[in-house]
């Protein structure tokens, strides 16, 4: 057997390195020392293990070299020592073998990482849109949102860290939550699911229970807009039994679960199910529903306005109405700036329905005051669907020849022909969006 022609070859045999292995701890080492694109081709690794070369490598290579080895590049082309071919154990030398494999693939850990800045950056945004949701037209946050998930993915290709990992896959979840609450308000029904479970799946991925509630909430109301009311309570119930929820998260999937009963007709169900949404205190919190809040929370004005809606559907106007003028009373006790212009207009749109159950026809045109103020771009899928209520109300024989109802009513059809863009929503009564 001959022996090897450079050390370089006795020490790469040592570490029973092949090739690929060879270039990997070259280029990792080539990064530590700030070179960038430095790489050995197969020929060239052969030729520098066989000792045919005419002079030494470049600079840069020689530089990496040692690095890699401890040893004087020009000392790694040379033919063996006696020593370097006796038995390989050496102490020292296995030691500092070691300490610099350990160095390499640090380093490597190292540049597969991002800046923690640029996490608690992203972090601020997102939550910031979150609880901006209500102050916004609604295709604003679907460009804003769409932007930030896209910002996040490219982060997430760029870390390896678990910690940065596990809180970009939470990012992405709720950027794909707040996208699918966009696109329901635009009228987009399809894109709205596909959203949902997407945000539902990045839950599961990243072990994040409240993230995986809040998109089943959300794909219970769009399967109830949908015409699929069973669905929806098995969405809320199922959502509902997830470990981690606190009150604020519980309170939402009640509801919603109320007004899926409400619309199949089931009343006992319904009414258990408005109770639960009301006197749910356990104290439990969660990081999303109360940590973010903002749309992943869920208001006492936006429970009234919900539970109002359920009571419309349940043919119940006294208590429809004490719910809406509740939330009214909730949202105006807030300063201007904070409150939020969906609930304003669909707690006076139900208002006026109910209103409209018991005759007032004056009255239901008051409150819907409170609507027409509501601007273009905010006209959303489930404001539209109460307005349409308030449209069919007045179809009644009560109404049909009242001069006050002919123009309340084709008020309401140029308010629903102007939103904005509205892809359409359903006729039926919304959920709590």
């Amino acid at each position: 057997m001959s022996e090897p022609l450079t050390l370089l070859k006795v020490l790469v045999d040592r570490r029973h390195w092949t090739y690929r292995d060879f270039c990997g701890h070259f280029e990792a080492a080539a990064r530590r020392l700030g070179i960038k694109n430095l790489t050995v081709s197969e020929a060239q690794f052969r030729r520098w293990t066989a000792g045919k070369i005419q002079s030494s490598p470049a600079a840069d290579a020689c530089r990496v070299l040692t690095d890699l080895f401890g040893i004087d590049a020009d000392q790694l082309f040379l033919a063996p020592s006696s020593d370097a071919l006796a038995p390989p154990f050496n102490l020292e030398a296995e030691i500092d073998m070691t300490a610099r494999d350990a160095h390499s693939v640090a380093g490597e850990a190292a540049s597969a990482s991002i800046s923690d800045t640029a996490v608690e950056q992203l972090r601020d945004d997102v939550h910031r849109l979150a609880r901006r949701y209500n102050a916004l037209p609604p295709f604003e946050v679907l460009r804003t949102a769409r932007a930030l998930r896209e910002e996040i993915e490219q982060h997430r290709d760029r870390t390896q860290v678990p910690v940065q990992q596990q809180e970009l896959l939470i990012l992405a979840g709720q950027v794909c939550a707040i996208l699918s609450t966009a696109a329901f308000d635009l009228g987009s029904f399809d894109g709205a699911t596909r959203l949902a479970r997407s945000a539902a799946l990045y839950g599961e991925t990243a072990r994040f229970e409240p993230l995986r509630a809040f998109a089943g909430g959300t794909l219970a109301y769009i399967a109830y807009f949908s015409g699929r009311p069973a669905e929806a309570v098995q969405y809320a119930r199922r959502s509902a039994m997830l470990p981690g929820l606190g009150d604020v998260a519980q309170r939402r999937l009640a509801a919603i679960e109320a007004r899926a009963h409400g619309h199949l007709g089931d009343v006992p169900s319904a009414q258990r199910a408005l109770t639960r949404s009301t006197t749910v205190g356990t104290g439990s919190t969660d990081d999303l529903h109360d940590g973010v809040g903002g749309e992943f929370g869920f208001s006492d004005e936006r429970l009234a306005m919900s539970n109002g809606s359920t009571c419309l559907l349940l043919g119940d106007g006294q208590q429809a109405e004490k719910a809406a003028e509740r939330a009214l009373e909730l949202v105006n006790a807030r300063p201007p700036a904070a409150r939020s212009l969906p609930v304003v207009g669909g707690a006076a749109a139900d208002l006026a329905t109910a209103r409209l159950m018991r005759g007032d026809l004056d009255g239901a045109a008051h409150t819907l005051t409170k609507v027409w103020d509501v601007p273009v771009e905010q006209r959303a899928t489930g404001l539209l669907a109460r307005a349409r209520h308030v449209r069919q109300s007045l179809t009644d024989p009560r109404f049909r020849a009242a001069p006050l109802a002919v123009e309340i009513g084709e008020r309401l059809e140029h308010f629903t022909r102007s939103a904005q863009n509205q892809l359409g929503a359903g006729g039926v009564p919304a959920l709590e969006s």
